[in-house]
């Protein structure tokens, strides 16, 4: 590896002085010296003062070397705070990798920003950590374009060894039939899933399998993500809450295998959701197992608002009873209020006006 950051060690002082970066602590003890005849009259003195003048040069060189490179004045004192140790960095190394990235298409500000937010990439080789790494990824996604997309959604993703922690489960998935554009297309989006044990990884595989999933759609992986977030425990209680709501074992799998991420929910989350569905709305627990995203909707921003339109407009009889209520919940706003709010505007005068007070007044007990 690049010996980066140089270590340096003033004579006759400890050596883990300087061991966690520069602190201006040390430096405001050391500022006597240039001004003590005494001391620096020694030898041993001298070289004590020639190594003061060497680090302030160095970290003047640095921060100078980050502003000629596009970063602001809050950017370097982030950087210097996150990793103290910068200061003794040779620009000379800092610099290929910098210029590594604008090889590959990041623009200055996309490597600005990639650099703050990981700044850990500067303490890694760039030949025989980042360059093999950024290579790896390549060759999974296909393009460079794919992996530049990617490092910049999770720069941290350059400081994992990559064939050790994520191609054992790539690996696990394709003997499973996982396809390849679908393992592409998950690390693009979620890197951190592929990042467990092979061991553990495998089970969850194996369980997902088991579950009825096909391994040629992506909702397996998305399954394989739900169920890596989980333990056992905390498994066995979300399922005891559907069990309560009136769920058969058959109609909570269901609901699984269609929107795996309704077991990643709060179980007060899940409480609070089917008591709307089933006490406020009057449906029954099955409409869970037919449309579980229903589930994911905000309480507060969208089902409650969009409950008191529908119950409102019922009542005075200008609508049906919904059989799918998806066709009242998962419409974006727009179409929401063109279909349930405008177009009775005329029999229910300040329908709009209700909506959104009841909107704001939702967001301000919630802010409360």
């Amino acid at each position: 590896m690049y010996n980066l950051f140089r270590r340096i060690i003033l004579p006759g002082s400890p050596s883990s002085v300087f061991t966690h970066g520069f602190s201006e602590s040390p430096l405001k003890s050391l500022r006597f010296l240039s001004t003590s005849s005494e001391i620096v009259s020694s030898p041993k003195s001298a070289s004590l003062a020639s190594n003061v003048v060497q680090l302030k040069n160095n970290r003047k060189a640095i921060i100078a070397f980050f502003e000629n490179h596009g970063f602001s004045e809050s950017q370097i004192s982030d950087l210097i705070k996150k990793v103290p140790l910068i200061l003794s960095a040779n620009p000379e190394i800092l610099f290929p990798i910098l210029l590594f990235f604008k090889s590959k298409g990041l623009s200055s500000p996309a490597i600005t920003k990639l650099v703050c937010f990981a700044p850990q990439i500067l303490k890694r080789s760039l030949n025989q950590e980042i360059i093999p790494f950024f290579d790896y990824i390549q060759a999974v996604l296909g393009t460079v374009e794919k992996t530049v997309a990617t490092i910049k959604r999770f720069p941290r993703i350059l400081g994992w060894n990559l064939r050790i922690s994520v191609g054992p489960n790539i690996e696990i998935l394709k003997q499973f039939g996982v396809p390849d554009s679908n393992i592409s297309t998950y690390l693009q989006r979620q890197p951190k899933v592929f990042s467990t044990s092979s061991i553990r990884f495998k089970e969850i595989v194996e369980r997902v399998t088991e579950m009825g999933f096909n391994p040629q759609r992506l909702q397996f992986i998305v399954a394989v993500h739900a169920l890596r977030s989980l333990t056992k425990s905390s498994w066995d209680k979300k399922l005891e809450v559907y069990r309560k709501w009136g769920l058969s074992e058959e109609e909570f799998y269901l609901a699984f295998r269609k929107y795996p991420w309704c077991m990643a929910l709060s179980e007060d989350k899940i409480n609070d959701t089917m008591d709307f569905f089933i006490n406020k709305m009057g449906r029954e627990s099955s409409l869970v197992a037919r449309r579980p995203s229903l589930l994911s909707y905000s309480l507060k921003k969208r089902l409650f608002p969009r409950g008191y339109v529908y119950q409102v407009l019922l009542s005075k009889g200008l609508i049906k009873k919904e059989k799918n209520l998806d066709l009242l919940f998962e419409p974006p706003e727009k179409r929401f209020i063109e279909k349930y709010i405008n177009a009775h505007k005329e029999q229910v005068p300040g329908l709009l006006e209700l909506y959104e007070q009841k909107l704001m007044n939702l967001e301000d007990e919630q802010a409360v």
